[in-house]
């Protein structure tokens, strides 16, 4: 047990130390000028783990079922499950909220040298083996590419790296008939942490277990039936969050359907070498040393036939398994991935670590296995050569690497040369994972879309939306220059912007009616700059040229609107603001010209580049179905018969401010009295004389009102009222909740009966007594 935590603490310390130094070499963020504010890292994780600081410290708007920051006000449970339900991600709340970013970093760390200590655990629970092999196999396992290439700026995949050890271990107790309690919780905790990595880790954990049993001949039905009620009680008590999150994602805006295209094998054998790059390529680089021992197995006699065997064709079954279109759909959950499309290239790396370790657990290989071990590297290296992703130094380090563990192999096993020994093997798990670390860090840089990182501008423009901030009696919106795809989440306020997995479609269709703007396919939405969509919204602050401008042209959260149908809306944005403010408010321009006092507007969803009036310059960036340029504002018209230039088809929309004024003034005279929201709902005490009751917040699954229910008026949240109500209540729970709870309670029944059946059974005997 001593050298046991020992081995754990030793590969924590190497994977940390691999990490860090790498991004030392590279320069990049916390270690030097280059920011690591790439694609999803900026988008969506630090955003969202800038607003769990907010909840934790208790300054959100929202509370766990319902955000009111982000999307007008959307379901926060399904981007909970998804992005911050990590036993780790708590820990942000510690660090000050302007080091949101160091946070996300440290946790990154953490939990890569948490995978590399929960893999040792698990090698030396399944077999001998010297500690510090272990340790330095288990930190190859951590250090594999696809951690430092994917899960580095994907922090929630890397619970997945650390649940395939624990799975495992699970996989052992049932093979034992052991931890009846504990296996089940531990589960729970790896589907809570991160669902779709866990699901990945959980087929890989099957079939580790399916080669334990075989190779032990202990295959019995019975311990696959205890195996299957193992996980699917820890699956039921991980329901409450994951019926949500499933649920979340059935109502979400569809994204891209791709078709899977298998990599070339030979893409596929350079990204098992070190210091290699490619995003839709299998980032399956892991040390050397690991594929040495894995590729020596095969040539160990002295093991039986079942091991030497069974562990290698686990190898190639998954790895062919991820270029099969069948079983790489059953991988990802039967749905291709809209960005890498090798998301569970952990698992191969978990299964060359085991093997690996299955060698060393019969002793130190022999000459006959390191040279059989050394042959298929220098096979597999030599059959990468044709590939466009392998670099020079990817051939310099494997090269180095087998020289320095096969020598560590062949030493005398005694005194100082175990010494050198593990100083070879350990020295070469450094130095491939830091070089593969720091080319990958230049790479993503160069190849990713990057966003600034943050800094004393942006703490400005916080500070500043925190002291214009008057919620619920207004809105404050983060406008633009944009930051990143949440802003309202990382600079405060209560926008529309918003990026998640769970974007509703609700959402993406509304603002695509009014004239707001998207990329990724309309789950990345961009708050619309508008002064009518403002009006409707409710916003009476955003940040815009360098400052907070304020304005009083706007309706509180709930307004009453008179009886009659909804809106339908149509084709022209400009019409489908006037239809959901119920005024004229734009004219049409007269001769390609607007009225002199009017603003003009420009809706060109599918333009790229710059729209000019005079002397004003916008610039757009569209292009349907990949993104969609916002409706933008060319200022006033100054100049008579003034045309603008266009980059490309258009519709122009002249906005008469006086006559948005008299609208907002008119429906002002039917807005509610006062207006109360909660961390699940909102509640408004509205005029008498009936009508219909529209909240300012998307009419988003989940919504239950008092009265004749929730109903839906321009995409937006309606109730209609009786001639003599004057209230107003509404709560949200996410889809699924119910029936989540009430699944995790089914399933803790089961978890209970299945420790003290006995005691269970008595307890029914004395009721029913």
């Amino acid at each position: 047990m001593p050298n046991t935590r020992r081995a754990c603490l030793l590969a924590a310390l190497l994977s940390a130390a691999a990490v860090c130094g790498g991004d030392a070499v590279a320069r990049v963020f916390p270690f030097g000028p280059r920011h690591r504010a790439v694609n999803d890292l900026a988008n969506q994780f630090t955003p969202f783990h800038a607003h769990l600081w907010d909840l934790l410290r208790g300054r959100a708007d929202g509370g766990l079922l319902l955000d009111w920051r982000a999307g007008w006000g959307t379901a926060f449970l399904p981007d909970y499950g998804t992005y911050l339900s990590s036993p780790f991600a708590p820990l942000v709340a510690l660090f000050p909220r302007g080091d949101v970013e160091y946070a996300v970093y440290a946790i990154t760390v953490l939990k890569t040298a948490v995978a590399a200590a929960a893999m040792t655990f698990l090698l030396r629970r399944l077999g001998p083996g010297a500690w510090w092999w272990a340790a330095v196999l288990g930190a190859s396992y951590a250090l594999c590419g696809w951690s430092l290439a994917e899960g580095t700026y994907n922090p929630m995949w890397l619970d997945g790296l650390i649940a395939l050890p624990l799975l495992c271990l699970v996989g052992e107790w049932v093979r034992e008939g052991r931890r009846p309690l504990l296996g089940p919780l531990v589960v729970a905790v790896c589907w809570t942490a991160n669902f779709y990595t866990a699901y990945m880790a959980t087929l890989g954990a099957a079939l580790v277990l399916l080669v334990r049993l075989a190779a032990t001949g202990s295959f019995r039905g019975r311990t696959l039936a205890r195996a299957a009620v193992t996980t699917g009680i820890g699956v039921g008590l991980a329901a409450p969050l994951l019926l949500p999150v499933l649920l979340g994602s059935r109502h979400a805006h569809p994204g891209l359907v791709r078709e899977f295209a298998p990599v070339a094998g030979t893409d596929f054998l350079a990204r098992l070498l070190p210091v290699t790059y490619g995003f839709a390529t299998p980032a399956a680089f892991v040390c050397t040393a690991v594929l040495l021992l894995a590729g020596a197995l095969p040539f160990r006699r002295d093991v039986p036939g079942r091991e030497r065997w069974l562990w290698p064709g686990l190898c190639a079954a998954v790895a062919a398994s991820m270029q099969w279109g069948p079983t790489h759909l059953l991988w990802h959950a039967f749905a291709t991935p809209n960005g890498s499309p090798y998301r569970q290239t952990f698992v191969l790396s978990g299964v060359l670590v085991l093997t690996a370790w299955t060698t060393l657990t019969h002793g130190r290989p022999g000459r006959r296995a390191v040279a059989g071990g050394s042959a298929v590297v220098l096979a597999l290296a030599l059959a990468a050569l044709p590939s466009p992703v392998l670099t020079s130094w990817a051939l310099v380090l494997a090269g180095a690497g087998l020289a320095a563990v096969a020598a560590a192999l062949l030493l005398p096993r005694r005194g100082r040369y175990g010494v050198l020994a593990a100083l070879l093997v350990a020295g070469t798990l450094l130095g491939q994972a830091s070089a593969t670390t720091a080319y990958a860090d230049r790479e993503r840089l160069a190849r990713l879309d990057d966003y600034p990182p943050l800094g004393a501008e942006q703490e400005r423009r916080a500070a500043a939306m925190a002291a214009a901030d008057g919620w619920p009696a207004y809105r404050t919106d983060p406008g633009l220059p944009r930051v990143a795809g949440n802003d309202p989440l990382l600079l405060g306020g209560q926008g529309a912007a918003y990026y998640s997995s769970h974007t509703p479609a609700v959402l993406t269709a509304t603002l695509t009616a009014l004239g707001g703007g998207w990329t990724s396919r309309g789950r990345n939405l961009l708050g619309p700059d508008n002064p009518v969509t403002d009006a409707l919204s409710g916003v009476g602050a955003r940040w815009r040229d360098g400052a907070v401008v304020r304005t009083d042209v706007f309706l509180p959260l709930v307004t009453v609107r008179p009886p009659g149908p909804p809106p339908a809306y149509g084709p022209s944005p400009f019409r489908n603001q006037e239809l959901l403010l119920g005024s004229r408010v734009y004219e049409a321009p007269h001769a390609g010209a607007c009225r002199v006092g009017t603003e003009v507007f420009l809706w060109a969803p599918d333009a790229t580049g710059p729209a000019r009036l005079g002397d004003r310059e916008v610039r757009l960036l569209g292009g349907r179905p990949k993104r969609q340029a916002a409706m933008v504002s060319l200022g006033l018209q100054r100049t008579p018969g003034l045309r603008p230039v266009l980059p490309g088809p258009g519709e122009l929309g002249c906005l008469d401010h006086a006559r948005l004024r008299a609208a907002v003034t008119a429906l002002r005279a039917r807005a509610a009295t006062s207006v109360e929201v909660t961390p699940s709902g909102v509640r408004a005490v509205l005029p008498p004389g009936g009508g219909t009751a529209v909240v300012a917040v998307p009419r988003t699954a989940g919504w239950r009102c008092e009265g004749a229910g929730a109903r839906a008026y321009g995409g937006f949240l309606a109730v209609p009222l009786g001639a003599g109500r004057t209230e107003l209540a509404c709560s949200f729970r996410p889809p699924g909740l119910r029936a989540g709870l009430a699944a995790g309670a089914v399933a803790g029944l089961a978890l209970l009966f299945r420790v003290r059946p006995g005691s269970f059974l008595r307890r029914r005997r004395t009721s029913a007594g």
